[in-house]
């Protein structure tokens, strides 16, 4: 997907993209490093925008993981897909992920990688997200997602935070990606 195209969907939507450009290819390492695919035998991603993220999952999970993606926004589905044409993705809400879960026979999953515009969101998205999350992720299982820098400033970002905090018997930040734009960081949460 062009940038141009990004940047179309961040204006006309501002709610569903959260950021004016994709995320960087130093950012989709870090967050998929973090979460350790390798050992994960089922996985979500939540948000899969261009699919940049999509396409490290799938180079990093086994052939046995199950893995799926979820996607709010028609054209992001379309450019997730034509950057990783085998991919399983749905084009609906991340709070449906338990239905999609159910269709694999899982009540839960070890991994969940979120590129979600959390900072964009209101309280009770955030919260019915969470809830989400938190209801699919199995003891021990893995929440990352990534936020700007600017974002820990904003009433929305702040209150994301202290909600993974409530929520999470452990939460860490990476170091920042100064390459992204804009800067990023993970938030690496588990159950």
């Amino acid at each position: 997907m062009h940038v141009l195209h990004f940047i179309k969907q961040f204006v006309f939507h501002p709610t569903k993209t959260g950021a004016i450009a994709p995320s960087s290819q130093s950012l989709a390492d870090l967050i998929t490093d973090a979460a350790d695919l390798s050992n994960a035998s089922s996985v979500i991603e939540f948000g899969s925008g261009t699919g940049i993220f999509t396409e490290k999952i799938l180079q990093k999970v086994s052939k046995d993981t199950k893995f799926f993606a979820l996607e709010i926004n028609p054209d992001f589905v379309k450019a997730t897909i034509s950057r990783c044409p085998n991919v399983t993705i749905y084009h609906d809400s991340a709070t449906n992920a338990k239905k999609y879960l159910h269709r694999l026979a899982l009540k839960e999953c070890d991994s969940i990688i979120c590129g979600l515009p959390w900072a964009s969101f209101s309280e009770g998205l955030q919260n019915e997200l969470l809830d989400t999350i938190v209801d699919i992720l199995k003891p021990g299982g893995k929440f990352l997602t990534f936020a700007y820098l600017q974002g820990l400033l904003l009433p929305a970002g702040i209150r994301f935070k202290k909600n993974l905090s409530t929520r999470f018997k452990h939460l860490t930040k990476t170091e920042t990606v100064w390459l992204n734009f804009p800067p990023a960081f993970v938030y690496c949460a588990e159950k």
